[in-house]
């Protein structure tokens, strides 16, 4: 009866995690917190904008997950068969949506982060 009950488990899963990730992020881009001053930490913007509502901040090696779209119509899968640092100059004045939980409690949401101060991980 037990058996049973783990693919029904396991497709409920599927379905939720499906449902709560963002729009059009088909994969995952993992860019890390870099060149943030001493003592700093890189915020996490509702809007790409900075005066736009702080979500969160992270400091110097944080590993984020950015779902790929940034300002500009520019997306990381077309800069992905690039080195690291084409990348980081494609997208060094640019915002991108980044997926990330800021209150640790399970609740994901898109935000935006300036990536002057991201690299590729």
């Amino acid at each position: 009866m037990k058996l049973k009950m783990i693919p029904v488990a396991l497709a409920a899963l599927i379905t939720a995690t499906a449902v709560t990730a963002p729009v059009g992020a088909s994969v995952f881009h993992a860019w890390e917190v870099t060149n943030v001053s001493w003592g700093d930490l890189l915020n996490v913007r509702r809007w790409p904008a900075s005066y736009s509502q702080k979500q969160s901040a992270y400091p110097n090696g944080t590993v984020l997950s950015l779902t790929g779209r940034c300002k500009g119509g520019l997306m990381l899968d077309d800069i992905a068969h690039l080195p690291d640092w084409q990348k980081r100059q494609a997208v060094r004045y640019k915002w991108c949506e980044v997926w990330h939980d800021p209150a640790n409690n399970g609740q994901w949401k898109t935000g935006w982060v300036y990536m002057k101060y991201m690299r590729p991980n």
